[in-house]
This record gives structure tokens, sequence and C-alpha cells, in this order.
């Protein structure tokens, strides 16, 4: 064992570091134990690459994060990656009632999923409280028009289900990346990792509540000092999430420092999980005319969006369950909602909804928000469109970003952990090519891996992306068939014998 010193990121403390032998050289480190990170390593395993490691700065797997909607292309994905995963997927999603699943963080019994509950629709309505459209939530349908069906699961159930496909000793918590070395005569990389009692809430992708701003977040009563550990590994995959410490360390320092850190998109959410105290007579109105049993419905001013960019239409999902609680999406400065009070949030709100000539019912029910729990979230972006200036490649030497680290971006068309299981299905594909072929120590073999990945992934993420931020594929009914025949129908088994042997 050695020992010397590494520099926290943007922090000048010194921090002992205890380095691991220089035997032990993992063929994959996978940064970041998120739902795409854990896939990546679910994949690897199952394509017998064992010798690798997870490390996540999360000090323990708390039940954070909302509802992710897997649709076919994502399913497709992670059947391609591991079957067992996602049957196991399956079962513990909310779209299959009574399923059952080992709670105890180890690998288990994959249980058959339990035959789905009533078929319910996601209905878009206009002011008039009159359908406009509606996207199915049932499995089934899903399943049959596009060869693999749909199903919603909360984000923290989806990353347990993946993590107990994977032995425990694999993934490391409170592990959080500072530095990336290429240790070239090792024929490696070496990641530094500090352990500490506190870390920085994300600026990225987090809801804010009232005038609370970036704080760091004490996870554990007992105070400590942070520790330093290093691993060193053949490959490194970046699945750390659209503030990646990763990306960061990769363009920093370099002609691409400016895209080390993501973008405003120009788009936020603003969203209050509970109306309390709604006259009975507002509340009988809305859920008669708009929600009408759904358990979520999108409300926007149709005349308004179909002679306006998307950008300057407002949405409001209402969201049914005990109780009425509402998310909105408006496209403002980045400035009217950071660090805002609950209260400037709903006066936000009400103007967005006034400017779109919203009905008095739906302003009147944000207007009885209570301000504490009103909450905020910028959304942000990394663009997979390559400008003139920019050279900001997905991969450096032996890393390579997946997921959010390489093309984060709003959450409107669902596509997110989708996409990241896309990135997981193709990068463990060239991974296993790799160990296949004994390309560990090619550097070219490595280099011309990755950069079919990007040359495969890249350009759909435009495409995808650009959906996101126009919402194109709503503008008609043959805009949306097109839309979906693109995005879920493709064979992933044809993809990967034609683009990825």
């Amino acid at each position: 064992m050695q020992s010397e010193t590494t520099e926290m990121v943007g922090k000048n403390i010194e921090i002992p570091l205890t380095d691991t032998p220089i035997n032990k050289i993992y063929d994959v480190v996978i940064v970041g134990a998120g739902p795409v990170g854990l896939a990546t390593a679910v994949g690897l395993r199952k394509r017998g690459i064992d010798n690798i490691l997870v490390v996540d700065q999360a000090r323990a797997f708390r039940r954070v994060g909302q509802v992710v909607d897997l649709l076919p292309n994502g399913l497709k994905a992670l059947k391609y990656l591991d079957s067992n995963a996602y049957e196991a997927v399956k079962a513990a999603s909310l779209t299959f009632a009574n399923s059952q699943q080992s709670d105890d963080g180890k690998t288990g019994e994959v249980i058959e999923p339990k035959p789905p509950k009533a078929s319910l629709e996601w209905v878009s309505k206009n002011f008039q409280g009159q359908r406009v459209r509606s996207i199915s939530l049932s499995f089934d349908t899903w399943l049959k028009k596009y060869g693999e069906g749909r199903v919603s699961i909360s984000w923290y159930d989806l990353q347990t289900t993946l993590r107990q496909q994977i032995p425990e000793n694999q993934v490391k918590l409170n592990h959080r990346c500072i530095k990336v070395v290429d240790e070239s005569e090792n024929e490696c990389v070496r990641l530094d990792c500090v352990s500490d009692a506190s870390v920085e809430a994300n600026p990225y992708a987090y809801w804010a509540d009232g005038q609370n701003n970036i704080q760091l977040q004490d996870l554990d009563s007992t105070s400590q000092s942070p520790i330093a550990k290093s691993f060193r590994a053949k490959l490194v995959v970046a699945a750390d999430g659209i503030n990646s410490t990763v990306r960061k360390l990769l363009y920093t320092d370099s002609p691409n420092q400016a895209f080390a850190k993501p973008k405003y998109s120009g788009f936020a959410a603003i969203y209050c999980s509970e109306v309390l105290d709604i006259p009975n007579e507002l509340r009988s109105y809305i859920e008669e005319k708009f929600l009408s049993g759904s358990p979520i419905v999108t409300v926007t001013n149709f005349k308004l969006s179909s002679s306006h960019a998307f950008s300057e239409c407002p949405r409001i999902m209402l969201i049914n369950r005990q109780s009425i609680g509402y998310l909105m999406h408006v496209h403002v400065p980045l400035h009217s909602v950071q660090g805002k009070s609950g209260c400037d949030l709903l006066d936000l709100a009400l103007q967005e909804l006034e400017k779109a000539d919203f009905p008095d019912t739906l302003k009147e029910l944000v207007q009885l928000s209570p301000p504490e729990n009103v909450r905020q979230r910028p959304y942000y972006i990394h663009c997979a469109a390559i400008s003139e200036n920019s050279s900001a490649t997905w991969s450096a030497g032996r890393v390579v970003l997946v997921g959010d680290a390489a093309h984060g971006m709003p959450p409107f068309m669902a596509q997110g952990a989708n996409q990241g299981f896309e990135d997981a299905m193709v990068i463990t594909t060239l991974i296993a090519n790799i160990a296949k072929n004994n390309n560990w120590d090619n550097k070219q073999a490595i280099a011309s891996a990755f950069e079919k990945y990007e040359r495969l992934r890249r350009p759909f993420m435009e495409y995808v992306q650009e959906a996101t931020l126009t919402q194109f594929p709503h503008k008609s009914d043959q805009a949306w068939q097109e839309y979906s025949q693109e995005v879920y129908t493709r064979d992933f088994e044809q993809v990967s014998t034609k683009f990825l042997v």
C-alpha cells in the first residue's frame, strides 16, 4: 500500500490517500449507482465480466426520486442487458399489482409479475374539460403496438431491484469520485474517491423548498474526517448523472471546459404535492370536469399551442391521489425560480397561467397552495448536438460517459432512464467485445469501441432531445406515429448484430 495526498474538487483540502495495491485492477469501475450505472453492471456481469465495481457518493440508499416511466425502448434495452433483471423490474413496478420481491438487498429469485391493474390513461384536456388526446398506461396496450410494454416504477424501487441483481460487495457507497488519473504505465485509470459525513446537494437535479438554496446535507450525525481511497480500472463508465463529476474532470482545463457543467434548458417545474383545504364546490368541479377518475391529467391551452411554440405554452398536470396536487412546466428565466420563496413561486405560477388564459378554477386551485408545500426545479441539459466550436466527445482514453452524464435533458418525453438503458446496452456490448478479444490493453481498440458507441447513440439523442424541447411529436397524430415508430419499435438484437459486433 502506498499513501499520498489528493485534493477535493473545488476545495483546497488535502486528504491522506489510501491507495489500493497496484496488482488490484478492476476490468471496469462504474461511477454512479443509479439505475443506469446498475443496469450497466448487470449487463457486464451477464456477459461474464465479473471483475467490476460500482461506486457512488450516497451514504445510503434512500427512498428518493419520483416515478419513472419505462417505455418499450427502455424495457427492450433492459431485457437485452439481462432478462432476469427485466422480469424483476416488471414485478416491482407500480403497473403490476400484488407483486412481491425479496427485500434483503441481495440477489434473489425472480418473482413473476402478477396481472396488471385495470387499464388507466394519462389524458390531456383543453380548458373546457374535453379530451384532446390520451396515452394508455396499460402494459398490454403498449406491448401490442410496439412489441414491448410500459411500466411505471418509483426511482428507488428501480434502483433497489437492479441492485439486488449484483453481489453486495461490488457496490460501494460513500465513495465520491474527486479525481481521474490516466496511469499509462499501468495500462489503467486511477479513480480517487473521498468518503465524508456530508455531501454537497446536487444543484442540477433536485427539488428546492422555498428559499432553501444548495446546502451541505449532513446524512450522519457522527462527525468524521474525510477519508480518500483510490481504485484502478482498465475502463471507467461514468453514470453519475447530469451533475457528473467525471464529466467535469474530463472537460475542465480543456478546450471543452464550457461543456463541463450542464446548461439550463429554459424550462422549470413548479410542484405542489398536495393542495389543502380545497372548497368542496371547487374540488367537485375539478374532479368532474378535468380528472374524471384519471390518476393524472394534463391541461393546457391547445388553441395557443397549435399556433405557438411549445416553450410559450405552460402545462399543468393535475395529480389525483388521496388529495389533489399539481406540477407545472413553464418556460422562464432561471433567476425567476432559483432561490425563490414559496410565495414568489406561486406568484410566478399564477402569472404564467394568466398569460396563457387558464380558467379561473385552475388559478384558484394554485392560489390555494400552501407556500411551504411548493417546490421548484429547473431542468438542465447536456446538448447532444455538436456545434462548430465543440469537440466535446463522450469519452477520453479509457473513460466513457453514459446516461445523463452524457446527454441529460428535461423529462417531458420520459426518455431519460430509457435512453440511459440504451446507452448501457450499447456500451456493455462493446466492452464485452473488448473482453472477448482480450483488448483491455489495446488503446486503439478501446478508442474505436467508444467512437462506435458515440456514432450510434449521439445522432439518435439529438432527435430525442429535439422532441423533448419542442414537443413536435404531439403536433399531430402522424407526427406521433412517426416518433413512436422511430423510438419504440426498434429491434435491438438487429441493431447489435449490425452495428456492435
